[in-house]
């Protein structure tokens, strides 16, 4: 499995539904499994759930900055 594809499958998926984005933030390993539809040991689910986080942290901040360039540019 190619994590950084899955990955960023699995942001898509959160991204574009606001439902599994408030069950990802509640619950965000019991989200990844059902999502790729495995229960999987912390070792392997825990990097996916840290990557997700990261982009999807990465996502805010960019559309902050964004708005902000818009007020001086």
């Amino acid at each position: 499995m190619d994590i950084k594809a899955k990955i960023d499958e699995l942001v898509g998926k959160i991204k574009e539904d606001p439902a599994m984005m408030e069950k990802f933030k509640s619950e965000p390993v019991k989200t990844v499994e059902g999502l790729v539809g495995v229960d999987l040991p912390d070792d392997q689910i825990n990097p996916i759930v840290d990557g997700i986080k990261a982009k999807l942290a990465a996502g805010a901040l960019s559309g902050i900055t964004d708005k902000i360039g818009g007020l001086f540019g």
